[in-house]
């Protein structure tokens, strides 16, 4: 289903029938001070690979304060690796964004988990798959969906995501904070075979390797760097640095990729990996990289927690809630009058309103004089 016609249905149909159930809603027995009782805890977490990421702390911090709960993780196919490989998670359970696969989880699970945390920003779907399989749920108190919910908190969006998402474990009186994202650790067989890949480049460990990830999710492509500026930043890394380019993205961005590449001069030591490699092989191979260089997008989140230095390229979005978590790590942002056009929370993720020479101009704003500043700063 498209993305923009299954959040347009989610918005009305979701909204009513959140009102709808919330006539049902009885508060579940279990409140933080009987939190022992958890013995069933479900974490709902659907699409993002970045938010995925984010999500990690707080499922740490769970673990710690149930140590002997069964945690399971709902999601979907994009990021059920992040989960599988994480080792605070006991059950990772797919599900298809389609209502036959959502109710289909929801009659074979009705009221099967003690506890359901709802990770999800502004999704009424994942409010009413909770209400149903949870016995008591917490979750965020905006909108029409938190009358689904036994505990809310407000989603603070001027602090980073990572701690709006520990916000809502501190509901069950957890006292935990980090510094750091959760690494993950990759098989290997996918370091081998990224290792294989490289190899086949002639890409070594005593090469400085520079990942750059032009693209963004299909939400909203205007979080994206113009591809000019890309290709004159990547020719000055390899003039300056002696740099190894490896360009990363989906096989939806091998086009962009091709388009960046053509735009520059210096070729040699150039590596379209678009779509070359799945998303555990995608987190060695940054994993291999002395620098990442990211829009507002995956691969950004991916280098930091992979203890890789990020620079992350913002302008619809604020890099207070999305920067690349961790000390060392560089967000760009040039404020906007526009700016921010993408509040997650609140369902917003609009494509720029501006068109001709005004479009993306926030992302504009940042020029590739302030890139280098920056890399010159992490390095």
């Amino acid at each position: 289903m498209n993305i923009r016609i299954a959040r347009f249905l989610d918005k009305c149909i979701g909204t009513l029938l959140c009102s709808f159930l919330s006539i049902f809603n009885k508060k579940g027995k279990n409140n933080k001070k009987g939190g022992k009782r958890f013995k069933s805890i479900l974490i709902v977490q659907l699409w993002g690979v970045g938010e995925t990421l984010l999500t990690l702390p707080a499922i740490r911090a769970i673990r710690m304060k149930f140590t002997n709960s069964r945690i399971s993780v709902l999601t979907t196919e994009r990021v059920k690796d992040i989960f599988l490989l994480d080792g605070d998670v006991d059950d990772v359970i797919l599900l298809r964004l389609n209502p036959v696969s959502m109710t289909k989880f929801v009659l074979e699970n009705r009221k099967r988990f003690d506890l359901v945390i709802d990770f999800e920003e502004y999704l009424n779907i994942s409010a009413i798959i909770s209400f149903f399989v949870g016995k008591y749920r917490i979750g965020f108190s905006q909108g029409k969906r938190s009358l689904l919910y036994d505990g809310k908190v407000r989603y603070d969006d001027r602090q980073h995501v990572v701690r709006t998402f520990l916000d809502l474990v501190r509901l069950l009186g957890i006292k935990y904070d980090v510094v750091k994202l959760i690494k993950i650790d990759i098989p290997i067989k996918d370091r081998e075979f990224v290792n294989n890949l490289l190899r086949g480049y002639s890409v070594t460990k005593n090469n400085f390797i520079v990942g750059i990830a032009p693209g963004a999710a299909e939400s909203a492509k205007s979080r994206m760097w113009p591809k000019e500026r890309f290709a004159k930043l990547s020719d000055i890394l390899i003039e300056k640095y002696k740099a190894k380019i490896i360009f990363m993205g989906n096989k939806d961005e091998t086009e962009l990729i091709k388009k960046i590449v053509e735009l520059m001069e210096n070729k040699k030591g150039v590596i379209n990996f678009a779509g070359k490699v799945n998303l555990r092989q995608l987190f060695y191979l940054i994993e291999r990289c002395n620098l990442v260089v990211s829009n507002d997008t995956g691969p950004m989140h991916v280098a930091a927690a992979q203890r890789v230095k990020a620079i992350g390229l913002f302008g619809p979005n604020l890099p207070v809630r999305w920067k690349p978590y961790g000390k060392g790590n560089v967000a760009l942002y040039k404020k906007q009058e526009c700016s921010p056009c993408i509040n997650v929370h609140l369902g917003q993720v609009p494509e720029c309103k501006w068109k001709g020479r005004d479009y993306q101009k926030c992302m504009k704003a940042i020029t590739v004089e302030d890139v280098l500043r920056a890399v010159e700063k992490v390095l």
